[in-house]
This record gives structure tokens, C-alpha cells and sequence, in this order.
């Protein structure tokens, strides 16, 4: 371990896990600078907005002149723009392409260009497709079923490409993350069944026996901040798993109930979608001692809070919490 303060540059830090990640960043005394588009508004950042140490630029990461000046003055990269989810990237795929893989080897170059010593890339547990094992580990292939998460292995082969002395270079496949953030997204499982378990008093559940790997937002922000305080050759050309929990999709139906009240009501119905994941992230526990300490129970719990005061109004329709919904709005290019 070490006790390093970066100066970090975030991409697309304004955005669902950035708005949580960020301010704890600051708070561990590091230097930020975020680089998004502010598709959601700036107002994420209303609580950290006055902190010196904060730097906001409002910019595309296919704009290498925009890079370049988030770039400066800067050491280390967490890499979390992109177009997140399936049915967000196919709504239109060039754009997503553009995004997502286009500019991302140019980007590389650009840090590394630019003095940058450490970039830790986000990638997704959906490179692995469909696997038959019980516990889906990093050592085996990636056979991505979609154009989202081709163009995130193809970016995780990129950044190993680009190699060099003195450029620590980290991917980490999250799980699906969950819980309450700044910039809220309801566009996923736990958030979905809470906002119409919490709103509408009835859940759908599609199918059922799928298996999904989840993430409480919390720890997915600490894995960040845990990474950066590791020692370069623990690290470096390393790709680790992070999730927690493999609950079928019943089972996240049934805590949702527990949390929410039992007056809520489960319809199950049939579906052709029988994908499950079932993700192992033991080895980032076992090489560097890193373990997610949120549940889901506590994901759920926060969001319903999160509703109960009022801090997430019309959750059913406002197209801010639905990525599909505000690319659909803003005619993004």
C-alpha cells in the first residue's frame, strides 16, 4: 500500500458512479478534475462544488483538445465515460461505437503522452457472455454477446497494447452497481424493482431464476480510491472482477419486499431472456485484500430513504434517471 495523493482526472464523472465517486476522492485529500458532457446537470456536485480542489470541464471525450486540457496537470486516470448498458448503445450503435471504442486508444496515448502514471479503466462483467461455470473467474475468455461489452473487451485489449514502463495500467469488470447516488440511475435491476416496489407497491419479475451480479455503489467508488493507494507492481496489467452478491432475480425481488414492506406485491412472468451471470471476485480479495462491505439489503435501504424525502421526484416518468430515456431527449451525436 501506499499513501499517495493523485491528481486525478475522472471521465464521464458526473455520472452515476462518478457523482459518488468523486466527492470521496476529494474527501481522501485527492486532487480532481472531471471531464463529462453534464448531460444530467451540474448540480451533482452542489455539495462539493466550492472545494478548491475541484476542477469541472464540460467536454466529449472524442474531442482530443478537450482531453488534452483535462489531462493537464494530472497523474493519475479512472476512466468511466461511456454508453452504459445494452439498450442505451444499441439505440445508436455508431454513436455508441464512437464513444465507447473510437476515442479510447487515443486517449491512452494522450495520458501517457502526457505524464499520466496511473489509468484504471472500467470495463463490465459482461465480456464474459453466457459461462456454464459456477464461479465466473478472470482467467477465463471473454465472448462478449453484445456490441456494448465487445467494445469493452476490445478497449481492455487496447490498454494492454499500449503498455509501458512507468504507465500502471488496471481494468476492473464491475458488477452491476446499485444504490443511491447524486445522479440517480433507476435503469437498473435493484433500482428498478425498489422505485416500483417503493412507488407503484408492485414488482415484475421476468423470469426469475437468472442470477445477476450486484454492487453496492458505495464499494464500487472504494475499489477506486483502494486501487489507487496500491503499489504499482501489484497492479499493473492486472484485471479484477468486483461484485459482491450473485442473488437470482427472485431472490433481489424478495429483499426489495423485505425492505420495502410486505404489502408489495410479486408478479412473475415468463421471458426469453435467461441470461445469468454469476460472477467471482476472489481474486482481487485474495491478491490485494479488498472485500465489498454493502449489501444489497442496505442499497435498497438507501434508496428508499432517498424516496422518502423527497430527493428522487417522479421517479416513474423523469427521463434523468433512465439513460435510454435522456439519449432519446437531448438527440446526442
Amino acid at each position: 500500500m501506499i499513501d499517495q495523493k493523485w491528481n486525478v482526472m475522472v471521465t464521464g464523472g458526473a455520472g452515476y458512479v462518478g457523482s459518488v465517486l468523486v466527492p470521496h476522492l476529494l474527501a481522501a485529500g485527492h486532487k480532481v478534475t472531471v471531464l463529462d458532457l453534464f448531460m444530467y446537470g451540474e448540480s451533482v456536485f452542489d455539495a462539493v462544488r466550492n472545494n478548491p480542489n475541484l476542477r469541472l470541464i464540460k467536454g466529449d471525450i472524442r474531442d482530443q483538445a478537450a482531453i488534452n486540457e483535462a489531462l493537464r496537470g494530472n497523474n493519475a486516470v479512472i476512466h468511466l465515460a461511456c454508453i452504459s448498458n445494452d439498450p442505451s448503445f444499441e439505440l445508436d450503435p455508431a454513436l455508441g461505437k464512437s464513444i465507447n471504442y473510437d476515442c479510447f486508444r487515443p486517449m491512452v496515448r494522450a495520458a501517457k503522452k502526457a505524464g499520466i502514471k496511473r489509468f484504471i479503466y472500467a470495463s463490465s462483467s459482461s465480456v464474459y457472455g453466457i459461462k456454464d461455470e459456477a464461479e465466473v473467474t478472470e482467467e477465463l475468455s471473454c465472448e462478449p454477446l453484445t456490441d456494448y461489452s465487445k467494445f469493452k473487451a476490445m478497449c481492455e485489449t487496447d490498454l494492454a497494447d499500449e503498455a509501458a514502463s512507468g504507465f500502471v495500467a488496471c481494468t476492473v469488470r464491475p458488477a452491476t452497481v446499485c444504490g443511491y447516488a447524486p445522479r440517480q440511475r433507476l435503469d437498473v435491476v435493484v433500482n428498478i424493482l425498489t422505485n416500483l416496489a417503493v412507488n407503484t407497491g408492485r414488482i415484475r419479475v421476468f423470469g426469475g431464476t437468472q442470477r445477476r451480479p450486484n454492487l453496492h455503489i458505495e464499494d464500487m467508488s472504494a475499489a477506486y480510491l483502494f486501487l489507487l493507494q496500491q503499489d504499482d507492481a501489484k497492479i499493473d496489467g492486472k484485471t479484477y472482477n468486483i461484485g459482491y452478491e450473485n442473488h437470482s432475480l427472485m431472490k433481489i425481488a424478495d429483499i426489495v419486499k423485505s425492505v420495502v414492506g410486505n404489502n408489495v406485491d410479486i408478479a412473475v412472468e415468463p421471458t426469453d431472456d435467461l441470461r445469468s451471470y454469476h460472477v467471482s471476485s476472489e481474486k482481487i480479495r485474495r491478491e490485494l485484500g479488498f472485500a465489498p462491505t454493502h449489501t444489497i439489503e442496505q442499497a435498497v435501504s438507501g434508496l428508499v430513504d432517498a424516496f422518502k424525502a423527497g430527493r428522487l421526484p417522479n421517479s416513474l416518468n423523469d427521463p434523468r434517471y433512465f439513460n435510454i430515456k435522456m439519449m432519446q431527449n437531448i438527440s446526442l451525436k
